[in-house]
């Protein structure tokens, strides 16, 4: 189960690159993925101490304020990966973090407290940006609003809502879940290996029109892939987690950053966070193979 935790990552790369064409087509069943994996991981959530604190606070004023200025340093010397910087900070926390924190052994109440706040932060404040850094003036604030929210709202609170019931009216069924946590890793593994998939795809028919470009995004996807997990380790550690600051800051739902941009921005864009979802997991990789080390010493 360890090896396999460690090596997960490579082979979902491995995969990718080759067969691509051929994963994709379990994309649509992308969120029956996250479904499942969050409300695995929500069955282990005590909700009397999920509450909002000055952690979830300075998170929160991070992506706003690195977000915008990223977006307008950038800007001057090329709009297009100004607003891909943009929508990959503000991107909020992913689903498949609560999953990859249980591995790590990070409090699941804060991560889940942040994961839905940060969620429904940028609903609220996507659609407004958007309106002002690019998007189709056809487009107005409550049409993107609504949009967004139905991409996060179904996925974040029904498996919340489910887990609870089950957590109240089933404690056997809750109980034999808590003993398989594993079960959620499965559904990590199946669902990471579809976005890298997605992504390489992707990147593969982008790159050779668009070279210098290209690896401009590379260089600014891996500095804010750097800087967040940097931040939210320093900030989860002023709180007493330095696992979950880093991962809800530092790992993004790249799947929900790259339909914002190709929806409202310039498409091209969507190519910063698409090379975002490459390196946050490989530095989820190598924090899977640290922890590993720790056990095994310990053991």
């Amino acid at each position: 189960m360890q090896r396999l935790k460690t090596w997960i990552l490579p082979l979902a790369i491995v995969l990718g690159v080759f067969f691509h064409e051929y994963i994709v087509v379990l994309q649509p069943a992308l969120p029956y993925f996250i479904f499942l994996m969050l409300y695995f991981s929500f069955n282990s959530l005590d909700v009397k101490k999920m509450r909002l604190t000055m952690f979830d606070v300075w998170l929160l004023v991070f992506q706003l304020v690195v977000s915008t200025a990223c977006y307008f340093i950038i800007r001057p010397f090329d709009d297009v990966i100004a607003q891909g910087a943009f929508v990959t900070v503000l991107a909020p926390t992913a689903a498949a973090a609560i999953a990859v924190s249980l591995i790590l052994g990070a409090n699941i109440s804060m991560m889940s407290t942040y994961l839905i706040a940060c969620n429904l932060m940028v609903a609220v404040v996507a659609p407004l940006s958007f309106t002002l850094i690019g998007a189709s003036p056809d487009i107005s604030f409550w049409t993107s609003f609504i949009a967004i929210l139905g991409k996060v709202f179904p996925l974040l609170i029904a498996p919340f809502v489910l887990a609870i019931l089950t957590r109240w009216l089933l404690p056997k069924v809750n109980g034999y879940i808590n003993k398989h946590k594993s079960l959620s890793f499965y559904v990590w593994a199946v669902s990471l290996t579809v976005v890298i998939s997605r992504a390489i795809g992707l990147l593969m028919t982008q790159f050779y029109e668009h070279r210098m470009m290209f690896l401009w995004m590379v260089v600014i996807s891996i500095f804010l892939c750097f800087l967040q997990f940097f931040v939210g380790h320093i900030i989860g550690k002023r709180y007493g987690d330095r696992v979950a600051g880093g991962q809800a800051l530092g790992q993004k739902n790249t799947v929900l950053a790259i339909w914002m941009a190709q929806s409202y921005l310039n498409p091209m864009c969507s190519i910063v966070p698409t090379l975002y979802v490459i390196w946050q997991n490989l530095y989820n990789s190598f924090q899977m193979m640290q922890k590993e080390k720790r056990d095994s010493k310990k053991g």
